[in-house]
Order: C-alpha cells, then structure tokens, then sequence
C-alpha cells in the first residue's frame, strides 16, 4: 500500500482564494481538477443546455405527439438504482404533462438486463404504443427488432457506450454514441431521462401547450435525479455536481419523494441532514436489494409511493432485502476467500471465480469487495441456468473493463455470448463449460494492458491539515459539499499520539489521538487491532453527534505504525 498526496497547482489555489472559496476547499477543489470557480457552481442555470444532448428535440417531438394523440407510452427499466430511479423519473415526469404512461422492468433472474425479445414479447401484453429504454437500450439490437416487427416505436436513452452496432430504433439519446458533442460523456441514465423531460417541455412550450396552464416543475424530479447519479457511481463532473447539489437541497428541505425520506429515516440517516454519501451507502444499497434478490419493482413502487404510509411500509421490505442480502454477502465473501487460499493471488493480474451456489444478484458486491481488497480486475460468475454463467466485474482505475472484455472477444470469438458496461464496471454471460477458459482469456489480456505497478494499490490523501482546521465547523463545511465517484471525499494524511483505545460495538476501534499537545476523538471500524503509541493514520472529518451534542471526530481509514519524533 502506498501513500501519495494530491498535488494542485498554488496559482489556482490563490486564483479562488481571490474568488471568495474557502481556502481549505480551494485546496480540495483545485487538487481535484478545478481552475474556476465557475466550475464549483451550483445553479441550475448552469447545467449543460438539453439541447445540446443530440437528439435530445427529436425525441421531445415524437414524445409530444404521442402525448398529444394519447398513445400508450411504456417505460422499460434495469433493475439497479439508476435504472430504478430513472424509470421513476420517466413515469412521473411524462404523467405530468399529460401522457398514458406504465413500466415495465425485467427481472434478472428470468430475462437479464435490457430490452431483449423477450421482454418485448412480455411488453407487447401490454399493448404498448411506444416503449422508451431508460439507462439500457444501447445494446438491445436484437429487442428493437422485435419490436419494429410488432410495429411498435422503440425511443432509447441510455448512458452506457455503444458497439459499433447501434440498434434501429425511432430515435436514440446517449450522450456516449457517436457524434454527440453533449459534454458531460458521464450523465447517469436518470440524467438522460431527465434530460430528455427538459426538452419535452422546452417542445410543450414551443407548441403553446402551456398557455392557460402551469408547466410542470421538473425540478421536484431532482431528488430522484440526485440519487440515482450518486448510486450509479457515475463520475461528479461539474454538470453531475449541480444535478446531485440541487436534489439533496430538496430532500433537506422536506420536499421530496416519499419514498427517499422513508429509505432515509430507516437507516437511521436524518433528511435533513443528508449528505451524497448517505444517498450512496445508506439509500442506493436499500434500493438496489429489490433488484438483487427479488424485483426492482417493489424498489420503483417505493419511489412512487403517493403516501408516507405506503413509502414507509414499502420502504421497510427493502430494509430487510438488505439484511437478507448482506449476509447472503457474508458467506459468499467467505467461501470466496476460501478458495483464494489456493490461489497465488500476488501471481496474477486478474480474479474470476465461479461457484455454483453464489447468488446472481450479489455477484456485483463480491466482485467490487474482492477488488478492494487485492487491488485487480475481479470478474464473478454465478449460474443463471442452461449451461450458461453470468459474470460481473469491477476493475481498478488502470483497466477500461469493457475495452478488455471487447479485447477477449476479438481474441476469442465464441467465449463470450454477450458484454457491455463500462470502465469500472461490466457484465457478460459465458457458457459454464468455457469458465476455464475464460479465466486464461482474460487473465491474459489484463496481463498486457496492465503493468506490476498498476497492481500496486494507492491511497491518494490531501495532505496533513493543522490542529486549528481539525474542527466542527471544517467537518461541516467539508459534508455539505458534493463529492463522490470522481471527485472524492477528503481524506487526510496526519502523525498523532494514541491516547486511549477501547473496542466499542465489538468490532470498532473508539480512540483518542493527539497532535501538536491536542486531543481528537475518533473511531477506526472493522478494527479491534492494538494500535502502536505513534501512528500515520488517514481520517475524514466528520460531525458526531451525541445527545444532542456535535463534535468533531476523525473516521480513521488506513492506519500505518510509524516511529516519528
């Protein structure tokens, strides 16, 4: 494990310093790849016009006759937290001006992810004018054919990058397709569909539909907007900041979905309060669980929820898929290391694993624990019948896991039956009698776009802070900032004194730690470990609060022994 510290350009920093940011944020800001303070804006204003998003007006056009004619609109969804969230905002925002709309989402276990034949078979019961893909559809070449044979319109949006094949559908919006000059290439698919509500409304207006009736407030959408952003793990890019920035603003203000507020107050988390992080730890996972263990539309219903009473009943069988599928986690986790132990981990490049009792749906998890934890390419299968294995992968910031599986299929024409995803994460299925070989595949290709070095895990912190800014008011100011995947939380890099250490909840560390003759509290989860008397330990700041009482406390990440003076 290596330590290396952010660096950032002074000149920048002073340059917002001059602008009004705060110093210890201009430092943070600028270590994260800001030059102007017209990046840190939070406006909605400043969001990327829509109708820079190609397509974008052509949509709005066929969505507004449809509309206009009352055609029967179906929304077809994935089954994660981006998927959930952008079904919803698709549902409620294309009720609110007036259409006939329904949804529609696979379940994992019996259809896989995306419109396929025969999710469109299933839609067709339905009887479906229209259908819209909502973060899927890019790669459903085969579904928008069986549509376009029962004669019915497929519109796609979608955020997931295209192959060289793009389906025939009546009209696509995807910011990653070819020729669209749309310049934050990392929306989530919620942000694409909220994207293209902007601009059925911007068409609505156009045509005078508003002219002796209020136009819909899309910004009560934000919530949902802000959520699945955070959740799809999608990078904090200036345009996402402002999209996230404005739905916490609403949840903290009391006015959003039922169903978050419920999803909040049952992990304990307070809205008022609520933070990007809680929407990714405590929000996402809850929501995510319907999809992973049973059907995502209960998790969409949540979101839906027209009652406080319903959201909160609703939001308590997500809680308990949660439970449910943490421990279902737990074993595979254990059985996974298990089998590692006959594995010469530190030898190889990558990991895929396969065991016939592993859960579908939380292969996702293992994989990304598993990468955490050794620093490579993790791919985990689990069998989804037929002879055939579902794998998902995460990787690490040096190895675009779509291009490499795009590589294994061009080396390996046959092995893998279907892929897609994007660099940091991606799923594709493979027959059961070629996991062998897939395992040689693929541990080959990430052998030559990888180097040892890459391998090498590294934590990237900000530097040391003074006793002075190791305070409440920085732990206040640094939570109510934006950060996540892309932009991440400050952590920081400091030498102390252990002062006292007690094992609290069984399995945490509460210490006392000093610096410069003062004392901090602070908490190390997952580790009951004796500290030594000097440590490097990286921390967060956060904002503890006890009996009413707020303080300062670091959350210890990392520690290392150290025999500083």
């Amino acid at each position: 494990m290596q330590i290396r510290q952010r660096l950032f350009d002074e000149k920048i920093v002073s340059e917002l310093v001059s602008q009004g940011t705060n110093p210890l944020l201009a430092r943070l800001y600028a270590a994260r790849g800001v030059i102007s303070k017209s990046e840190l804006e939070t406006s909605l204003s400043h969001i990327i016009p829509p109708e820079q998003l190609t397509n974008s007006g052509e949509m709005a056009k066929l969505l507004a006759d449809a509309i206009t004619e009352n055609k029967k609109i179906l929304v077809i969804g994935d089954y994660d937290a981006d998927g959930a969230t952008a079904t919803a905002v698709a549902v409620k925002g294309l009720r609110s001006m007036g259409a006939q709309v329904d949804f529609l989402v696979p379940n994992r276990f019996e259809y896989g992810y995306g419109l396929t034949p025969e999710i469109v078979q299933l839609a067709a019961n339905l009887k479906p004018d229209i259908l819209i893909t909502v973060d899927n559809g890019i790669a459903s070449v085969d579904g928008v054919a069986a549509a376009n044979s029962l004669g019915v319109q497929v519109l796609i949006t979608d955020h997931h990058l295209p192959a060289e094949t793009t389906p025939d559908a009546a009209c696509i919006v995807n910011p990653n397709q070819k020729n669209c000059n749309f310049s934050s290439k990392n929306i989530a698919g919620v942000g694409v569909m909220f994207y293209v509500l902007l601009a059925l409304r911007a068409e609505f207006r156009n045509r005078g539909a508003f002219a002796d009736k209020s136009e819909p407030n899309l910004t009560e959408l934000l919530d949902l907007v802000a959520l699945g952003t955070v959740a799809d793990l999608v990078k904090l890019d200036a345009n996402n900041r402002i999209l996230v920035e404005q739905g916490l603003r609403r949840i903290r203000a009391g006015v959003c979905c039922h169903g978050i507020t419920a999803l909040l107050k049952i992990a304990g988390k307070s809205p008022e309060k609520v933070s990007a992080q809680d929407l990714g730890f405590y929000v996402g996972p809850r929501l995510n669980a319907a999809g992973r263990l049973d059907d995502m539309r209960l998790g969409i219903a949540c979101l839906l929820a027209e009652t406080e009473s319903d959201a909160q009943q609703k939001a308590q069988t997500l809680h308990e898929l949660n439970m449910e599928r943490r421990n279902i986690e737990a074993d595979m986790q254990d059985s996974a290391l298990a089998a590692l132990d006959d594995i010469e981990v530190a030898e190889s490049y990558s990991l895929s694993l396969y065991q016939p009792d592993w859960h579908q749906g939380v292969i996702g998890i293992l994989a990304s624990r598993l990468k955490e934890r050794y620093h490579r390419p993790v791919i985990i299968f689990a069998d989804s019948g037929e002879g055939v294995l579902k794998g998902s992968g995460r990787s690490i910031a040096d190895l675009h896991l779509r291009d490499a599986l795009d590589l294994v299929t061009k080396q390996h024409p046959q092995l893998v039956i279907k892929f897609g995803g994007h660099a940091m994460a991606a799923g594709l299925s493979i027959k059961q009698a070629n996991f062998a070989l897939f395992q040689q595949a693929f541990e080959s290709v990430t052998r030559s776009l990888l180097t040892e070095a890459d391998l090498q895990a590294m934590i990237e912190t900000d530097g040391n802070l003074s006793v002075n800014e190791i305070s409440l008011r920085t732990a206040q100011i640094l939570v109510n900032q934006v950060w996540g995947q892309g932009f991440p939380q400050p952590i920081f890099c400091d030498n102390f004194k252990v002062i006292n250490q007690r094992v609290v909840g069984e399995k945490h560390l509460k210490l006392i730690l000093e610096k410069d003759q003062k004392r901090f509290d602070a908490i190390y989860f997952n580790c009951i470990e004796t500290l030594a008397e000097k440590t490097t330990a990286i921390y967060a700041l956060e904002a503890n609060e006890y009996k009413g009482l707020q303080t300062v406390q670091l959350q210890v990440k990392q520690v290392f022994n150290n025999n500083f003076t």
